[in-house]
């Protein structure tokens, strides 16, 4: 078998084997063929395509790369969800909680953010003393015991998507869907969980752009889950304008817990209710949605969901005392109201612009080892088809330094405010399983 042979099948629109995908897989995850005819190979890939069998194959050979999380010995239905990124997205610190809450067993792997989408680990990492890693068996035992436990990917965990993904960024191949879904469900099947909830997220704030390219996006996952055997449900959700109005690592903490309290955002909130409903029923918990939010809600009511993050945090070494006391959080040096500019609607907040602007803030990093600072950040005040009027504050801005005029002027571009009121956006546009 030769890689030229397949870069040329693949490059006239042909459908590779399984030996074949096998073949260039373990190659480059071993060492044995080089990035360039790689990168070729994924180039051809992005203008031809993959079927849905070969996507599946994809997803095996990365996923047969390294190590899989063995969760049998966790008592009952495990369940696990994955966001496809976006700006102020703090769901996994309050639906967890919700769904454990409620019953579920939550097993979850997160990782970091990069750019202007926010990492789960990052965040939790604002908790001081929170540890994200710990060893397989405490790992399940927490689990068994407390119904939930959060920690950073095993770097043996399918190794071929790291290597595949850090050439992908480099030769502008990421926007590819079989790579994409490739790409997250070989992690997602690898940390072993027996269902998997996705929120696939379109807009500005998000990789794919429209709910039409999420919707292609989420079907080719739910492919691989069938292809898997693995309940597999998706909600495409908007993107186009930040998730709450928290953005910055402390500052979602915070907004998290307030949601917990039965204090957050109406948005925010919806997304945990809609996501938390789903992941209920692929538990066996609820038998539909309606059934499903009222346990949610219930649990918020009475305590036991923010309980649930308490005792997590507190068994994973974090400091639980910053979350019943949330200014103890870490602080930023200064905070600075903006105001508007102008009186009239909000047509959009551009999320991509802010979560660019928060990362100049020092709340997300261009490579990950960069360092992030926890406590800076952005919170709105309004949000999409608000009223304001001029001289009334859009945002706050958390800071350690003295904002630049130059931040100032990319900050009011990312709003666009008009005379004509506006309909609100739905926040989810689709459900499917």
């Amino acid at each position: 078998m030769q890689i030229l042979d397949i870069i040329e099948k693949k490059k006239q629109g042909f459908e590779l084997s399984k030996e074949e995908i096998d073949y260039f897989v373990s190659g480059y995850t071993e060492n044995r063929l080089p990035d360039y005819q790689i990168s070729a190979l994924l180039m051809a890939i992005c203008l031809q395509s993959m079927t849905a069998r070969e996507t599946a194959d994809l997803t095996a050979a990365m996923l047969n790369s390294g190590e899989r999380m063995d969760l049998s010995k966790i008592q009952g239905i495990t369940c696990d969800k994955h966001s496809t990124g976006g700006v102020g997205d703090k769901t996994t610190l309050a639906l967890t909680p919700m769904v454990v809450a409620c019953g579920a067993r939550v097993a979850k792997m997160s990782g970091r953010g990069l750019g202007h989408t926010g990492g789960t680990l990052d965040k939790l990492e604002a908790i001081k003393g929170f540890n994200v890693q710990m060893s397989e068996e405490a790992f399940l035992n927490q689990v068994n015991t407390l119904g939930l436990a959060i920690i950073g990917q095993s770097k043996n965990l399918v190794p071929a998507d790291k290597k595949l993904y850090a050439l992908r960024d480099v030769t502008a191949t990421v926007q590819s869907i079989p790579l994409i879904a490739s790409s997250i469900m070989s992690k997602k099947l690898a940390c072993g969980s027996d269902t998997i909830l996705l929120d696939v997220k379109y807009g500005k704030g998000a990789f794919m752009p429209t709910p039409q390219k999420a919707l292609e996006l989420a079907e080719a996952m739910l492919d691989i889950g069938k292809h898997f055997h693995k309940d597999v449900r998706a909600l495409i959700s908007n993107m186009n304008e930040p998730l709450g109005f928290a953005i910055g690592n402390a500052l979602e903490v915070k907004e998290a817990v307030e949601t917990l309290k039965g204090k957050g955002p109406k948005d925010f909130l919806e997304l945990c209710l809609c996501a938390g409903s789903q992941m209920l029923q692929q538990a066996k918990l609820a038998k539909d949605d309606t059934t499903a939010r009222v346990m949610l809600l219930e649990v918020i009511e009475n305590g036991k969901a923010l309980d649930k993050l308490l005792d997590m945090v507190a068994l994973q070494g974090g400091d639980s005392n910053q979350l019943k006391h949330v200014e103890l959080l870490p602080q930023a040096a200064y905070t600075i109201d903006i105001p508007a500019k102008q009186t009239g609607y909000i047509h959009e907040i551009h999320a991509l612009a802010l979560g660019k602007l928060a990362m100049r803030l020092g709340a997300g990093r261009i490579r990950l080892e960069d360092n992030i600072d926890p406590a800076v950040g952005i919170v709105l005040h309004k949000k999409c088809a608000d009223y304001v009027c001029e001289g009334e504050t859009l945002a706050t801005i958390h800071t350690q330094k003295k904002l630049s005029k130059e931040w100032l002027a990319d900050f009011y571009a990312a709003y666009s405010i008009q005379s004509t009121a506006i309909s609100k956006t739905p926040l989810v546009y689709k459900i499917i399983m």
